[in-house]
């Protein structure tokens, strides 16, 4: 099942399911308790938004080993995780702002798991049960300030750097899927996701024994050789069989811009 959130011009943020191309609205919490209601939007008409709402976003850096490589980099021995703040969460069809900062902002396609329910300590009979389903991200990455900085905060911390959406697949199946990302319809990235040094059920145990994870809580997975630079007028499209595509133009950012309320 498909779930996203949503909004029209006379309804506020809510969540929904997908039927073939109609939207149906889920009362209470997709999360835990909820119900379904029968489709009575046209999925064209609505604003999709980001599909969830995460306390958190845990990313893993190194987790494929084309990327290692062309990264001069060596496997890590344990998962690299990092944090990414909720504030560069992207819709799918807004734009990336490449920051005046940086002269080298890069694309990452990744999968991505939403979290289902609260977990601390997880053990492997149990991964399956937190794991409320899939969608796709782009860990956008001002690579020269990576390099620069040494940690990655500023690198992956700008506003608009994880793209994500356009929903949530309950029922993938993330053992082998193909990712793929084109700029411009270029391809850039293409690997199966059987292809991880670390798997799924790998990394959300080893993250559940450092934080406690929380409902709609994000964990991006990795991304694959083929990480490359954007500029204004890009336009990035990320496709993961079994989920969709997520797309976003980029635009330059200016500096001192300020967003009003």
């Amino acid at each position: 099942m498909k779930i996203v959130r949503f909004e029209t011009a006379y309804t506020p943020p809510s969540y929904g399911w997908i039927d073939q191309d109609r939207v149906g609205v889920i009362r209470g919490d997709p999360f835990g308790e909820f119900r379904r209601y029968d489709p009575e939007f046209s999925l064209s008409e609505l604003k999709l938004l980001v599909p969830c709402q995460p306390s958190k976003i845990i990313a893993v850096g190194r987790n494929y080993e084309e990327h290692i490589r062309e990264m001069n980099q060596t496997p890590p021995e344990i998962p690299l995780l990092f944090l990414k703040p909720p504030s560069t969460l992207l819709r799918s069809g807004d734009p990336i702002v490449l920051p005046p900062q940086s002269e080298r902002v890069e694309h990452e396609a990744e999968l991505a798991v939403v979290i289902k329910k609260k977990s601390r300590w997880l053990r492997p009979e149990s991964v399956r049960d937190a794991i409320f389903g899939y969608t796709i991200a782009n860990d956008v990455t001002a690579r020269d300030l990576q390099q620069r900085d040494g940690q990655w905060t500023r690198a992956k911390g700008f506003d608009t750097f994880c793209p994500l959406g356009p929903w949530i697949e309950t029922e993938f199946d993330p053992s082998d899927a193909l990712i793929t990302c084109r700029v411009n319809e270029v391809l850039r990235q293409m690997t199966s996701t059987r292809d991880m040094l670390f798997n799924i059920e790998q990394l959300i145990l080893y993250a559940s024994s450092i934080m406690t994870l929380l409902p709609g809580d994000v964990i991006l997975t990795g991304t694959p050789a083929g990480v490359g630079k954007l500029n204004p007028g890009d336009v990035v499209s990320i496709f993961i069989d079994g989920i969709g595509s997520l797309v976003n133009p980029v635009i330059a950012g200016k500096p001192y811009a300020v967003e009003e309320a």
